[in-house]
Formats: C-alpha cells, sequence, structure tokens
C-alpha cells in the first residue's frame, strides 16, 4: 500500500506541474478596486 501512496503522490505533483504549465500559477482572487474620491460641485 505504501508504494501506491507513493505513486498516487507523484502523480497529483506532476498534475499540478502539468496545470501550472498551461493555466499559470493558482489564480488569486481579483483585487478589490481602491475607490477614488471625486468633488462632484454642482
Amino acid at each position: 500500500m505504501d508504494y501506491i501512496e507513493k505513486a498516487l503522490e507523484k502523480l497529483r505533483d506532476w498534475v499540478d506541474r502539468i496545470l501550472d504549465a498551461l493555466l499559470g500559477p493558482e489564480a488569486q482572487p481579483e483585487q478589490e478596486p481602491i475607490p477614488i474620491p471625486v468633488e462632484d460641485r454642482r
């Protein structure tokens, strides 16, 4: 069973590397825009 666990761990590592190569690094959440004060004089 130990052999199977090691094989699965290596397989997961390879899948992570392939996905990183294809899609880029792990997606990060979009940053919220910073509100800019605007003087609204009418």
